[in-house]
């Protein structure tokens, strides 16, 4: 677990950069709820040639452990936001799962309203389109009921919540995270400019395929939909195919995956 960065780290903590030879577009990652920026450790290897990278690294988890997790959307879409400006010289696209794909959604929005920049795509997956979310979710009570609620999605790292010494470390930012989650309501959502792509699990009992469909209220440029078999982490086996879609949809060319 690494412990560097303390509450004043600068931007260049919100980022895991994996860089390319020759960037031609740049893809920002947004993790899921209690995730980190290493959910996408193994992305660079696969995505095409000159795909840039960078997975987004949230406060309060690894590196930056020691900064108070953000508990509002609005004040964590708002910070990176402000951390993506020194990295808007290349045409740029999101990608997010499930909390990430809502916090990639609000940046969006934000830099197409402050900055003139319009996506080239917004790739969302296994989350329902945030005006959609039920008003008053059923959300854990405590500990516990969080803690299993997270085991029954299949998260990969779920084994972290068993070790009792690192529990104290990540158990903070996955309540923060849902904390934020159950208190997001867009009540008046801003359709992008960019084109959306919305991905699943076809078993996701988190966010069954039919609710991928009300990305296309959220997008003036037209929504594309992809099912892949598996669960809410159906990515962590798909996770070639997945990211060769994702590249095909940017450049326009297949990776030899």
């Amino acid at each position: 677990m690494e412990l560097q960065g303390g509450p004043g780290a600068g931007p260049e903590q919100w980022f895991r950069h994996q860089p390319a030879d020759e960037p031609q577009v740049r893809l920002v990652c947004f993790p899921h709820a209690g995730g980190a920026a290493s959910a996408y450790r193994d992305w660079g290897r696969l995505v095409p040639p000159g795909v840039d990278l960078l997975a987004v690294q949230y406060p309060g988890r690894q590196n930056r452990l020691r900064e108070p997790c953000v508990e509002r959307m609005a004040e964590l879409a708002d910070r990176i936001a402000a951390a993506l400006a020194p990295h808007l010289g290349l045409p740029m696209a999101f990608f997010g799962h499930s909390m990430g794909s809502a916090v990639a959604y609000e940046v969006a929005v934000r830099l197409e309203q402050r900055s003139g920049l319009v996506l080239e795509r917004l790739f969302v997956s296994g989350r329902t389109a945030p005006h959609r979310v039920p008003p008053e979710p059923s959300a854990p009570r405590d500990d516990r009921e969080l803690l299993d609620s997270v085991r029954r999605l299949g998260e990969p790292d779920a084994g972290a919540y068993d070790d009792p010494e690192l529990l104290p470390l990540v158990l903070p930012s996955l309540r923060a995270d849902h904390r934020l989650l159950g208190a997001y309501r867009p009540e008046r959502p801003v359709p992008l400019s960019a084109p959306v792509t919305a991905f699943g699990g076809e078993s996701d009992p988190a966010c069954p395929v039919e609710e991928l469909a009300g990305w296309a209220e959220l997008t003036t440029a037209g929504l594309r939909q992809r099912t892949f078999p598996g669960g809410h982490f159906y990515l962590v086996e798909h996770r070639a195919e997945l990211v060769s879609l994702v590249g095909t949809q940017l450049t326009g060319a297949p990776h030899g995956h």
